[in-house]
């Protein structure tokens, strides 16, 4: 029994420490995505990290092995327009809006979702902690409204929505093989984003040393992070990994400030903490599996 309950805690142990290098490569991955935005824009950005993971997926799935109806083809469309449409918007987002503050901004999309799909009293405290995170990131005074850019938020906002969309269309994919739909909803989503990389960085996408870059990049966002996910997956439960989750706001505000340099006022910080409680008291409260545990792809 002894034996047994030390192989258990030694299994959630590593699991947890994977989800942490999860969202941590994830984090690290996204800023230095942001590093790239001079050479090759936002757009180029996110047209080399969608790429790149649907080459990288394409070569550990293979979906062209499993038959595809004409029904589960159109699932996927939709679920990988969303997904093109949550990193481009995302990634339009963090040139201007610090990226904690993005990433929590994009949680409100899920986490709504989760909230008023519920009936349950409690979501109301939850709710109200959101609203809470809202007030303290509308601009107070005509300093804050120079410090958030309005633009930026809108995109961050339009990511959450997408999210929310992404989630709402992924699960129509459930009888599809995962790896299979994976792989050909990035594709989609890589389609989508690829003309507008074209568009703005021309030829420049071919610069050997920009593609190192953004292979960089779709490794870092892509391949660690659902490597580590699939050993979470297998050792946590829902609930615990949900509640990790909700953190990555969190970690990516400190991700910004130690990469990035980029600096939050207390009343930002304040604002994601808020959202983070929400997130978590969602998860913790919630009796089957929260709809914000999902593929971290989109991000």
């Amino acid at each position: 029994m002894a034996a047994s309950n030390s192989i258990r805690t030694y299994t959630q142990t590593m699991g947890i420490v994977a989800l942490v290098g999860s969202m941590a490569s994830l984090c690290i991955g996204t800023s230095f995505a942001k590093s790239l935005f001079d050479a090759v824009g936002a757009q180029g950005t996110t047209a080399y990290r969608l790429g790149f993971s649907a080459l990288l997926l394409w070569c550990v799935w293979r979906p062209w092995r499993f038959p595809l109806s004409r029904k589960n083809a159109l699932a996927i469309a939709s679920y990988g327009l969303c997904l093109g449409l949550i990193n481009f918007l995302f990634y339009m987002a963090i040139r201007t809006v610090p990226l904690g503050l993005c990433i929590a901004i994009e949680f409100l999309g899920p986490l709504s979702l989760a909230i008023f799909s519920s009936r349950r009293k409690i979501d109301f405290l939850w709710i109200g902690f959101v609203a809470l995170g809202l007030y303290l990131l509308i601009p107070q005074s005509q300093q804050d409204v120079s410090a958030i850019d309005p633009v930026g938020l809108m995109f961050a906002i339009g990511a959450g929505v997408f999210w929310a969309l992404y989630i709402v269309f992924g699960q129509r994919t459930r009888n599809i093989h995962p790896g299979q739909a994976t792989s050909l909803g990035i594709t989609v989503a890589a389609m989508f984003v690829l003309p507008f990389g074209i568009a703005h960085s021309g030829a420049s996408l071919l610069t050997p040393a920009f593609m190192i870059s953004g292979l960089l990049v779709a490794i870092l966002s892509s391949a660690v992070p659902y490597s580590l996910e699939m050993i979470s997956l297998r050792s946590l439960p829902r609930k615990t990994m949900s509640i990790l989750l909700s953190l990555e706001p969190a970690m990516g505000a400190l991700a910004g400030l130690v990469i990035l340099h980029e600096q939050l006022t207390l009343a930002q910080w304040l604002a994601i903490a808020f959202i983070v409680a929400a997130s978590i008291g969602c998860a913790t409260t919630s009796p089957a599996p929260p709809v914000i545990d999902i593929e971290r792809e989109k991000q």
